[in-house]
């Protein structure tokens, strides 16, 4: 194996909240390990910040939205997932401050996920200087504060009106696609359900007009990590403890 500084994935636990501004952002990378969670009974819910209306340039963010939502939906169910809920914050417009957290923590007491898994919230993407979109920064960011907004009684007291009890089991909080990533995880087995999954979002990828082949750019990253881990195939995670 090649000398590496990341750690092994900690598998020790039942139940993970996945939380992504868009419909597809699951999908660059972490879908590939969701699915290997889930081949070992895990669950895994999905909670979608917008529903990606903004997305496609030639299309009305009506028809768009009901479109991505319906790709997300069959995208999570290549990989073991079958509830997928989607907010209604404004794609492309995700504001960080307390309505956002408050509407995570929510999903986190419901939901009472022992690890969320979430999104890159540096400002760049890993070996690059290309800027991180600022949704993605966004959505990560409040992610991390809301795992532990959702412990604290005092913080959302309208939640406790809706029956929604404080959740203090979130044991860490793992960022796909971080710069500073510290753990990885062997998705040799399921690297092509990660692929399908991306591929579900077929619609969306004509979209942006590109030429662009989901198998190729997942199994070009994936190799990369695993090379690095001694596997054919990996994905890495900056893990964050709560």
């Amino acid at each position: 194996m090649a000398d590496t500084k990341l750690e092994i994935f900690p598998e020790e636990w039942d139940r993970a909240l996945a939380v992504a501004p868009h419909p597809d952002d699951l999908e660059y990378g972490a879908a590939s390990s969701i699915a290997r969670w889930t081949d070992q009974g895990k669950q895994v819910d999905y909670l979608l910040i917008t529903r990606g209306e903004a997305g496609i340039d030639g299309m009305q963010p009506e028809e768009t939205a009901r479109i991505r939502m319906e790709e997300e939906v069959n995208s999570a169910r290549v990989v073991g997932v079958e509830n997928v809920e989607f907010l209604d914050h404004v794609d492309g417009a995700i504001e960080y401050g307390l309505p956002l957290r408050r509407d995570i923590a929510r999903a986190i007491r419901k939901y009472k996920p022992d690890v969320i898994i979430s999104m890159n919230y540096h400002m760049f993407w890993p070996g690059t200087t290309t800027l991180n979109m600022a949704d993605h920064r966004w959505a990560g960011l409040a992610t991390l504060d809301a795992a532990r907004d959702a412990a604290n009684r005092w913080i959302f007291t309208e939640l406790l009106d809706e029956g929604h009890e404080p959740w203090d089991g979130v044991r860490l909080v793992a960022l796909s696609g971080s710069p500073n990533p510290t753990h990885a995880v062997d998705v040799t087995d399921h690297m092509d359900r990660g692929v399908a999954s991306l591929e579900e979002h077929h619609v969306y990828i004509e979209g942006l007009g590109q030429s662009f082949d989901p198998d190729m750019f997942l199994r070009w990253g994936a190799s990369e990590v695993g090379y690095e881990m001694g596997w054919e195939y990996g994905v890495t995670y900056e893990v964050i403890r709560i």
